[in-house]
């Protein structure tokens, strides 16, 4: 599977079943929110964090392995939610959904206020063919305190709807991820596909 952020422009994978990151959200992990908690081991979250970096330059080189491995000793040294839900992002790629999905629901003890590991459950759930058990998650994202952008599962939520022939609940869903991201081109073009098929 391709890494969708070596592709310039965009902002989420055309193809339902990944997650979606937002570039506010890699631009946070790389400034100071990767590294949440006490104030008890600063040299450990410091450590995790540089480990953390490593492991996402190995991703973005499609070296999957050593990310997998930096990403593990980054959780070893000192666990946080993006840590979990990136190596579950890297185990997706191997269409390894059930680690995936254990490594979300990690992130989620971590800090269950991170809205990426329920939207990523939704998308690898989606991904093995679940319409129905996927929405729940989407919709818990929704509600997370803190994820950098709703449109993600907004439009996950969409898609489902639309492949579910639930085209009001889809054309629903894909204005509101309009009003969180107005320059999200693949909402933008799915809600305009569907609104002429209701014509």
């Amino acid at each position: 599977m391709q890494n969708w952020l070596n592709r310039p422009g965009i902002s989420i994978i055309e193809v339902i079943g990944v997650p979606a990151v937002s570039k506010e959200t890699i631009k946070g992990l790389f400034e100071n929110e990767v590294v949440l908690g006490d104030d008890q081991s600063p040299v450990a979250k410091l450590e995790a964090k540089k480990l953390f970096h490593q492991a996402y330059q190995a991703q973005l080189e499609n070296n999957y392995e050593e990310a997998i491995e930096l990403y593990r000793r980054s959780i070893e040294t000192f666990p946080t939610a993006e840590a979990h839900t990136f190596l579950g992002w890297v185990y997706s790629f191997q269409d390894r959904y059930d680690d995936a999905i254990a490594e979300c629901l990690e992130a989620i003890r971590v800090d269950e206020a991170f809205g990426n590991p329920y939207n990523d459950i939704g998308s690898y759930l989606l991904a093995r063919g679940d319409r129905y058990g996927c929405v729940r998650w989407f919709k818990r994202a929704l509600m997370a305190p803190r994820y950098e952008s709703y449109a993600f599962p907004h439009f996950n939520l969409a898609r489902v709807y639309e492949m579910r022939q639930r085209d009001l609940d889809a054309a629903k869903h894909y204005g509101l991820a309009l009003e969180e991201n107005p320059g999200f081109t693949q909402a933008t073009v799915a809600l305009r596909k569907l609104q002429a098929k209701l014509k």
